[in-house]
């Protein structure tokens, strides 16, 4: 009897860890946060195979220690990114943070380094509220209103402030603030504006003048200089000419005479310049490189200036010395993305985070005085060599008007024999980019299941210059589309892929697309897998968050302007959903505040009206794409199930 008693208390144990659905039929529930329609059971030996492709880690480098040569990143242990501490090159992940939600923006108060701020948000919501870590008990300290829109923020010189916007005042616009994060009841309004898009850069050498960007659109915005006792604002770049300019980041140099800024005046890609604040003189100081300088970081004695071009997709890692202005040499690095660049204040440590297609994000640094690279976190890969993974080759073909339009295309195993079924990927933005980095579980698709993946970057796209970055504006907006029907003409030339199983699928702008596509081309698609995308140009304008319309409206068109609303209104996938043929798998968050759930809500009603096959997965606690490793899995798994079922079966 006893026996018996301890095998029943055993079982009913086994039972408790698992939903009855997955013991009785072998399948994998959803948990209580994921609201499921039309996904078949997941069975859970789908769930055994693609398991070790969910476990790769990532690591982001987030700020230096001022005093000490250590630093503080954000990775994943378990299920959520959290802030952790590493001492030394390749030493062990110190986790400091244990929240429900991803903490990001990490940064040391750069003196003393006895505590750092960070920022939260509840649920994906973007409601970012900025917090105080203090290093020596743990203690953690709420700085901002607890309501609002709040970024993190700008350190002065001395450390001892931090200039930071806010929605709270109007809900819409970015508004600045001045706190000493020590003491949060020293947080005061210094200065209000209209919009959106307002942003602090940085504090001068003597911490009187605060440097600020007003971003109106992508080829729009402005600079702007603060004085810190009277709030009496410059305009530092008023517009020159007929044709806009845009600039990226600024920085004072280290004698406050001047300031080293990125941007595309004068050019069409964004360069680096010095300007001259007495004359407003412009000195460049990348033009040889006919690409866009996408990121870039000064040391703290001025001397050195690290910067990344964007070449062709592919980044590229330069240093400058600020008094020859003449390049010094540095270790060739992986063709991927360099990211995130901090000097140390040792002025001789140079970090960065470095992706590629055969490695994970990892957080690495330079030693500019010998060249010496040195690996700072070495990620998990879930127990999978990463060494032969696909790399990323850069492909080309001609559009409908004659325009060249590229992508990467990574190809599966030649463990598949045959032609090879396609996955178009399409990123989102719109004016983003898409990138050779490392592609985390979808290597399961090109490992396992040998499809290849083909990641476009139609006109829109970021990284080849602002004249094609304005090709989609407003009434051009389906010309874009009309790039993936030629690249989808390009896919039927490959002799290695079959343009009788293509699969379409993007997230934000890029699920916009993959509906695009699936009322346009739908005759030539298997299925389309929208996450969270715009279903309707009007709607979304009328409900994304207040704080962001205006800067949407620069890109896509108004939808106030009678003649503009008609036309986003048919051009809306929503508007010609009974084009739409094939499969559909509709992904969103139920807090995204960029494209609201009703976006997803109208397609999948309306489209099951006509009797096809639609899958719909929601997240209660995520926004703008699923955060959660939990959420994400599940995402993967019926993604991964669509996949097989309708680009797969039959092949």
């Amino acid at each position: 009897m006893q026996v018996r008693a301890s095998i029943a208390i055993v079982l009913a144990l086994f039972l408790s860890l698992f939903p009855m659905s997955s013991v009785h039929a072998a399948t994998f529930a959803p948990n209580e946060n994921l609201v499921v329609q039309g996904i078949p059971d997941i069975p859970l030996s789908l769930v055994e195979n693609v398991k070790r492709y969910t476990e790769f880690r990532g690591a982001v480098m987030a700020s230096w220690h001022p005093t000490q040569r250590e630093m503080l990143i954000s990775t994943r242990l378990c299920n959520i990114p959290q802030v952790h501490t590493v001492r030394s090159p390749l030493g062990a992940r110190k986790q400091l943070t244990f929240f429900a939600e991803p903490p990001s923006g990490a940064s040391y108060q750069p003196t003393q380094g006895d505590y750092f701020v960070f920022s939260k948000d509840i649920g994906g919501n973007e409601f970012s509220q900025n917090y105080r870590y203090d290093l020596a008990t743990g203690d953690v300290t709420l700085l901002t209103d607890g309501k609002s829109k709040n970024s993190r923020g700008a350190w002065s010189t001395q450390g001892d402030r931090m200039v930071y916007t806010s929605t709270r005042r109007t809900g819409k616009d970015n508004d600045f603030y001045i706190i000493d994060p020590k003491n949060p009841r020293s947080d005061q309004l210094f200065a209000t504006v209209e919009g959106g898009g307002w942003g602090p850069l940085d504090w001068s050498p003597d911490d009187r003048k605060i440097l600020a960007l007003q971003y109106v659109s992508v080829n729009e915005s402005y600079l702007w200089l603060f004085d810190v006792q009277t709030g009496e604002r410059i305009l530092l770049t008023p517009q020159n000419g007929k044709e806009t300019v845009a600039y990226e980041s600024a920085v004072f140099s280290k004698d406050g005479k001047g300031l080293y800024v990125v941007s595309d005046r004068d050019s069409e890609f964004q360069r680096l310049a010095y300007v001259d604040l007495a004359s407003k003189r412009f000195t460049y100081l990348s033009d040889r490189i006919k690409w866009d300088v996408e990121d870039f970081d000064l040391s703290k004695d001025g001397k050195l200036l690290a910067f990344v071009t964007n070449e062709d997709g592919v980044s590229v890692l330069h240093i400058l010395d600020t008094k020859t202005r003449k390049e010094k040499a540095v270790p060739t690095l992986p063709n991927g993305l360099v990211v995130g660049l901090k000097w140390h204040p040792n002025n001789r440590d140079l970090g960065f985070t470095l992706t590629s297609a055969r490695s994970n994000a990892d957080v690495y640094s330079l030693d500019v005085t010998t060249n010496k690279l040195q690996r700072w976190t070495e990620s998990e890969t879930g127990g999978i060599n990463i060494s032969n993974f696909s790399e990323a080759e850069l492909v080309r073909w001609k559009s409908f008007d004659g325009k060249t339009i590229s992508g990467f295309l990574y190809r599966p195993s030649k463990k598949f024999a045959g032609k090879r079924p396609v996955i178009i990927d399409i990123h989102g933005g719109p004016e983003s980019q898409s990138r050779p980095a490392f592609l985390g579980r979808q290597n399961f698709y090109l490992n396992e299941l040998g499809v290849a993946l083909l990641f476009p970057n139609m006109r829109g796209s970021s990284g080849y210059g602002k004249s094609f970055l304005k090709l989609d504006n407003g009434y051009l907006r389906e010309d874009s589309v009309k790039d993936i029907g030629a690249l989808l003409d390009w896919i039927a030339t490959q002799p290695d892929l079959d343009t009788d199983r293509v699969l379409v699928t993007g997230g934000s702008y890029g699920g916009y697309m993959s509906l695009a596509v699936a009322t346009k081309y739908s005759d030539r698609i298997r299925g389309a897998i929208n996450i969270v995308g715009i279903s309707n140009f009007v709607s979304f304008l009328e409900r994304t968050e207040s704080y962001r319309r205006d800067l949407r409206r620069v890109e896509y068109g108004d939808e106030r302007d009678p003649k503009m609303r008609q036309f986003l209104t048919s051009i809306s996938p929503l508007t010609n959903a009974d084009k739409i043929t094939k499969p559909l798998f509709v992904i969103h968050g139920k807090n995204d505040p960029r494209v609201p759930l009703n976006e997803a809500e109208q397609i999948v009603s309306t489209v099951q009206k006509s009797g096809i096959p639609v899958w719909y997965l929601m997240a209660k606690d995520e926004g703008h794409g699923f955060a959660k490793k939990p959420n994400a899995d599940f995402q993967f798994y019926a993604t991964v199930m669509f996949v097989q079922e309708f680009l797969l079966k039959g092949a």
